[in-house]
């Protein structure tokens, strides 16, 4: 009796090792099936003062399949700081100064976690606001392919990229893009170009 017993309790293991090692095998399975590493992970950081560039720049996170993660001023900008034609608003202040270096809120976007980073922001005074260069000072971007793209009410996108590319000459910059006129096919005719 007491070998029978040993006998089903020994059998009783068995299936519970099989049965357990054929769960991790289709686990490690599904898992290699589709790994992390092996897909570009893509993050989709913007700055948008009035919220045109944050469209664009969310259109362009669901087209990529990337983050979106957004340079958040830690003062926000008013309609008063963003005039132009004032030359003591402060976009204005800032941006004849291009040494300076709005503070932004400092939230992590796990850069580590990104191989391809979106810089987006709209066309201040025929480049990228100076809080885009803060963001890019703050942050781990070595190794990553940086793309910028811009929306604008007038002008391209050229003079910021050669703005960007001469200030950090030693990032890896993809060519960027004008959002301004955009649609999915677009969109996805660029990440098939980038081979995303």
């Amino acid at each position: 009796m007491k070998m029978r017993n040993f006998i089903c309790t020994l059998t009783g293991a068995l299936i519970a090792l099989s049965s357990c090692g054929q769960g991790n095998g289709a686990r490690t399975a599904a898992e290699g099936s589709a790994p992390a590493t092996d897909s570009t992970r893509v993050l989709v950081a913007y700055f948008s003062a009035t919220g045109t560039t944050r469209k664009a720049a969310a259109d362009l996170a669901q087209a990529m399949g990337g983050t979106l993660y957004e340079i958040t001023p830690e003062q926000a900008y008013t309609d008063a700081d963003l005039d132009w034609r004032d030359s003591t608003s402060r976009s204005s202040v800032e941006m004849r100064n291009r040494t300076y270096r709005p503070a932004i809120r400092r939230t992590d976007p796990h850069m580590a976690d990104y191989d391809v980073v979106f810089v987006g922001y709209p066309n201040w005074w025929n480049t990228a606001p100076t809080i885009i260069n803060t963001f890019i000072e703050t942050y781990n971007l070595s190794g990553k392919t940086v793309i910028p793209f811009m929306t604008s009410g007038g002008g391209g996108i050229e003079n910021s990229e050669n703005d960007l590319h001469s200030a950090y000459p030693t990032l890896n910059w993809g060519t960027g893009k004008l959002l301004n006129e955009y649609s999915p096919e677009s969109l996805a005719a660029w990440k098939e170009e980038l081979g995303l």
